[in-house]
């Protein structure tokens, strides 16, 4: 069943879920029915159900936008340290992390799926010395992703918008597009989400409604807050996407809290979205 453009979602790691009947359950409890999926790395969100998932997704007959990779080895714990663990970026890293990413892609076709999202890691700027190397790890990562008809979708906010528009031309690979998130903008202090939205339009691919507030000082994380209580302004962040004819679902996300803080604000969200969707 195709999802309804603009279908409000929820990314299932927001919450904190082991199995696909708790998933199931969270779902229809929340009143919504489609989900971008974690592929069920260790590292991003594991499940019980292991090589099972795809079977299990499928009897449970849920709506899925797409795929979510996280890599092992990957640390949030301040913005310094995601750069030195994220993604693509460390050149030491990069062999065994495609082979991660070659396993993603089965996971992602097991479950019926074409899309497949991650964060590619820290882009270099131009000039430095590990742009080129970076950039042709990313044309692998096309390259493989392109003989399983998969799209690969870099999540926003590790970069300036500028700099991943500038990336994504110089690559030119069809099958390479952005998962947007307003919100990541924020808490990595890169830049007004609203615009980035008409920079990189054409490549929207998909969407994880998050709102936040910039660092207040650098070098430092922003603070993830619930939707409407941050400075994204996710009502302007909604137009935004319809001016660019964007027409695909909106997952929800939310990083903070316990599963039942976690639940809470999903639920104030989709009330939240629904509105602004009434609204914009």
């Amino acid at each position: 069943m195709a999802i309804e453009p603009l279908a409000i979602g929820v990314c299932s790691w927001s919450l904190q879920v082991k199995n696909v009947p708790e998933l199931k359950r969270l779902l229809d409890q929340l009143g919504v029915s489609v989900v971008q999926i974690a592929c069920g790395d260790p590292h991003h969100a594991a499940w019980d159900e292991g090589d099972r998932l795809p079977e299990a997704v499928r009897a449970a007959g849920l709506q899925m936008s797409g795929a979510m990779l996280g890599f092992p080895g990957e640390d949030y714990t301040t913005p310094q340290t995601i750069q030195r663990t994220g993604g693509f970026g460390d050149p030491a890293t990069r062999s065994e992390r495609l082979e991660r990413f070659r396993w993603a892609l089965e996971r992602t076709r097991a479950l019926g799926l074409t899309d497949l999202m991650l964060h590619a890691g820290f882009l270099p700027e131009p000039g430095n010395p590990d742009r080129k190397p970076f950039l042709d790890t990313l044309g692998q990562v096309s390259a493989l992703a392109a003989e399983k008809g998969i799209t690969v979708a870099f999540e926003t906010g590790q970069e300036t918008a500028d700099l991943l528009r500038l990336t994504l031309d110089e690559l030119k690979c069809p099958n390479l597009k952005v998962n947007f998130d307003p919100a990541n903008m924020l808490l990595y202090d890169k830049g007004d989400p609203l615009r980035a939205v008409e920079i990189l339009g054409p490549d929207i691919r998909s969407v994880h409604v998050k709102d936040a507030n910039r660092p207040t000082r650098p070098g430092i994380w922003g603070e993830e807050v619930p939707l409407g209580q941050g400075q994204v302004n996710i009502p302007a962040f909604v137009s935004a996407l319809k001016k660019i004819s964007y027409r695909g679902p909106l997952c929800i996300e939310r990083e903070v809290g316990n599963q039942q803080e976690r639940l809470r604000d999903v639920a104030h969200g989709i009330r939240f979205l629904r509105q602004c969707l009434l609204s914009c």
